[in-house]
């Protein structure tokens, strides 16, 4: 009895000073109204959506105090706003002793006691935008927070974070279903929620009594169609390492620059596609369990068996980033409720898209119109096949996909934050 006692006021101790600084910090109205704060308990750098609102909210007036871990270099606009700080977090590494529940127990009560601490330090804020996954603990830390300092809590559902964890433990893990607690807990006690899909919006209704907006992700302004200029010059960057992108054949005007898929005229400075080039597919990943690039392995195989065979398909050179002819999205959604923003990038550069079917999917790729959804590699391997048959034919498939994209007025992100988000956060 009395070692709970010690620790009742050792925890009373502790949270005093937490409580005084927010009691100050409440009362420190001037600039609150129009300081933000926005909270990724990941790699920013990885982040581009929640990079993505740090910006609006920087264009439309706000300041910003962007709270993340700095492994990857974020976006050179957000670095040269004068109105946007980052406060980079530190991740606790090198927990190597111990069972791996100890270990998970440990990194959490760390990261809430560091986000905590870190938070407090920042200016009094109007609002705090939290991405989730993930949320264990952000998603209690910007509560509490947001309760002693007077800050609405805005949460950002990319998905669910506890069934991204089920696709390593099970979904019937206790460290899952802990999670699933903790997440539709606390999720209930945000005052303004927003969410990638209309799918997600109505399971959070529905499942776990969160009103929320659709806030659908849309290419920034800077995801266009690459000059064919352009194109040649990274072509011939990459030809200089990657033996894939060089020339088959040395050009027989020694004023002609080559690369696999292009070449140009020194003296003129045109760039033409080649004849006879092979086809670029790419693909990219967002670094989480719901991806098999085993599906595009296999396919890939099929389709090189199937060329084998004397049809009249082209040499692939396969990617994970770049100017392509074909985007492949692998992405499969541990909840079935997000989209993969992966599509949407390829979709601002007009870059027609094949994609692995899940539930929500066709609220982004309309299948025929834009893109292709497939199940299995067989299905996308017959899909490569038509797409490239004849390639590269203008009257085909794969051109009628591109032009309709480049047709397209598609919504860009800076307009759909302001027609759902800004209203939002500027009521009174």
């Amino acid at each position: 009895m009395a070692a709970s006692y010690l620790a009742l006021l050792a925890l009373a101790l502790l949270l005093l000073p937490v409580l005084l600084l927010g009691l100050w910090k409440r009362g420190r109205q001037t600039g609150r109204a129009r300081h933000v704060v926005v909270v990724v308990l990941g790699d920013v750098g990885r982040s581009p959506r929640m990079q993505y609102h740090a910006l609006s909210l920087a264009q439309s007036g706000f300041s910003v105090t962007l709270l993340g871990f700095y492994n990857s270099k974020p976006r050179d606009e957000l670095l040269k706003s004068d109105r946007i700080q980052i406060v980079k977090l530190t991740d606790l590494q090198g927990l190597g002793a111990g069972p791996r529940i100890l270990q998970y127990g440990v990194k959490v009560v760390f990261q809430a006691v560091y986000l905590l601490w870190k938070m407090m330090c920042t200016d009094p804020a109007a609002y705090v935008f939290l991405q989730n996954p993930p949320g264990l603990p952000a998603i209690a830390v910007c509560w509490f927070v947001g309760c002693i300092c007077g800050s609405k809590l805005v949460i950002d559902w990319h998905n669910y974070g506890y069934s991204i964890m089920g696709l390593v433990h099970g979904p019937r893990h206790p460290i899952v279903l802990l999670a699933k607690w903790y997440e539709k807990f606390f999720g209930r006690l945000s005052h303004l929620n927003l969410c990638v899909t209309n799918a997600m919006r109505e399971d959070l209704a529905e499942n776990w009594c969160v009103r929320a907006e659709t806030l659908y992700d849309k290419p920034a302004s800077f995801f266009k169609e690459t000059p064919l200029d352009l194109q040649h010059e990274l072509f011939m960057r990459l030809s200089r390492t990657y033996s894939p992108f060089q020339s088959c054949s040395e050009p027989s005007d020694p004023g002609t620059e080559r690369s696999a898929f292009t070449e140009r005229d020194c003296q003129s400075g045109v760039v033409r596609r080649l004849h006879g080039r092979p086809a670029l597919l790419v693909s990219s990943t967002s670094w989480t369990e719901d991806e098999d690039f085993s599906i595009l392995l296999r396919a890939l195989e099929k389709f090189e068996q199937q060329a084998l065979t004397g049809d009249n398909l082209p040499s692939l050179v396969c990617v994970i980033t770049g100017s392509a002819d074909l985007g492949v999205c692998l992405h499969m959604s541990s909840s079935g409720l997000d989209l993969p923003m992966k599509v949407v990038d390829m979709f601002g550069c007009s870059l027609p898209v094949c994609a692995v079917n899940f539930k929500c999917l066709h609220e982004l790729v309309k299948h025929g119109e834009n893109g292709l959804v497939f199940k299995d590699a067989e299905e996308l391997a017959a899909q490569l096949q038509m797409l490239f048959s004849k390639f590269p034919d203008p009257a085909g498939k794969l051109s009628q996909f591109r032009k309709k994209l480049q047709e397209s007025e598609q919504l860009r992100w800076d307009e759909s934050w302001k027609q759902t988000v800004l209203p939002l956060v500027t009521h009174k």
